[in-house]
């Protein structure tokens, strides 16, 4: 896995160079920049987190931050020599991850940047790793395309019976209430009863054909879609 790469925002020289000394050190590749302007310039898509003083020359941290939150929801750790409520008010309206006051240990810092990066990859991987594609027994969903197949033979299906279906395949052999299902396809508004359910499960079977038995009725409670 590539080093992180971060964007340390400081102006007071020792404090920049500490900081990028001490996260080079622990393997991070560093960029510096001693004020906003010169920040907003370095800012790139390379960069994985930003350390973010507040109080720079020429533009401040909040108005730094402003601008890249235009283009990225990138992790940023705002750095201050203040601990006002109006200030962490602010930081959090444009949403910044955490707060370290100054002055502080470089120890809790890193500790800071790799719970933000751990989360940020944990993320990045659960989104990797949700299928756009689900298939059981012969039938397959595309959820980009809201297409259904049979046997690699694609069938018609109307965009109800689509949410019904994708619903009983992600939860595999777990039998979904007739109560659930309306709450969850229909939402919590929808004042119908559960015959509703019951048609578009009439309706998803037939568009099925010969795999309509994948879809299990247990009776008094409700469906599933069986993976043997």
């Amino acid at each position: 896995m590539k080093n992180k790469t971060i964007l340390v925002v400081e102006d007071e020289v020792k404090i920049n160079k500490m900081i990028c000394d001490y996260f080079q050190f622990n393997g991070f590749n560093v960029i510096k920049a001693m004020d906003g302007l010169e920040a907003i310039e370095k800012f790139n898509d390379s960069i994985d987190l930003i350390i973010l003083d507040v109080m720079l020359p020429g533009i401040d941290g909040f108005t730094v931050l402003r601008k890249i939150r235009k283009k990225s929801n990138i992790p940023v750790i705002m750095v201050t020599a203040r601990s006002c409520e109006e200030d962490v008010l602010m930081g959090y309206e444009l949403k910044v991850d955490d707060y370290i006051s100054k002055p502080f240990s470089l120890e809790i810092l890193l500790a800071k940047v790799k719970v933000l990066l751990d989360r940020i990859d944990f993320m990045l991987h659960e989104v990797k790793e949700k299928k756009d594609i689900i298939e059981y027994n012969g039938v397959k969903i595309d959820k980009l395309k809201v297409k259904v197949y049979i046997d690699d033979e694609e069938v018609e299906c109307e965009l109800k019976q689509f949410e019904v279906l994708e619903y009983l395949m992600e939860n595999k052999n777990i039998v979904i209430s007739r109560e659930k299902l309306l709450e969850e396809k229909w939402g919590y508004d929808y004042f119908g009863n559960t015959r509703v359910v019951d048609a578009q499960i009439k309706k998803l079977r037939k568009s099925l054909k010969h795999k309509s038995y994948c879809v299990k009725t247990v009776f008094g409670v409700g469906y599933k879609f069986e993976v043997e």
